[in-house]
C-alpha cells in the first residue's frame, strides 16, 4: 500500500498538474485523484464529493493533498476534509515541482511524503538568470 493523493484545486489546475505529471512518468505511480472547484460550486457538494474521493485514494496508508491557494474555497475545503483525520495531511501552494516530488516518492510514509513534497515546491521556486547571468 501507499499513500494516497488528492488536488483540491481551482479548475482545470488539479487535471492539467496531473495530466502533465503523468506525462513526464509515463504513468502515474500511485493513487490519485483531482478536485476542481468551480467559483459557484455548492462547497456542501463539493465537499462530499471530496469525502468520496479521499475514500477510494485511501486505502488505510493516510491521505496527502494538495491545494493552490492557501485561504481560497479549495484549501478550506481541503482542510475540512482532513480535520479529525490524523492519516491526513494539506499542503498549499501546489505547483508541478511539488506534485512530481511527491509521486516520485510515493512509496514513502504520510509524513516522509509531506516534507518531500513541501521541499519540492519550495525547492523549485527560483529567480532564473537574467540576460547578464545574474540571478
Amino acid at each position: 500500500m501507499s499513500v494516497g493523493l488528492l488536488l483540491i484545486t481551482h479548475r482545470p489546475l488539479g487535471s492539467d498538474l496531473l495530466r502533465v505529471a503523468t506525462e513526464i512518468f509515463g504513468t502515474c505511480p500511485t493513487r490519485t485523484g483531482s478536485l476542481e472547484v468551480e467559483n459557484d460550486a455548492s462547497g456542501e457538494q463539493v465537499l462530499a464529493e471530496a469525502q468520496r474521493l479521499a475514500e477510494r485514494l485511501d486505502t488505510g496508508d493516510g491521505l496527502l493533498v494538495l491545494t493552490d491557494i492557501y485561504g481560497a474555497t479549495p484549501a478550506n475545503l481541503a482542510i475540512s476534509l482532513c480535520a479529525n483525520h490524523p492519516r491526513r495531511r494539506v499542503l498549499a501552494g501546489v505547483n508541478l515541482p511539488m506534485l512530481l516530488r511527491a509521486l516520485n516518492y510515493a512509496g514513502l510514509d504520510l509524513e516522509a511524503l509531506a516534507d518531500k513534497a513541501l521541499a519540492g515546491g519550495r525547492e523549485g521556486v527560483r529567480q532564473c538568470p537574467g540576460p547578464d547571468g545574474q540571478e
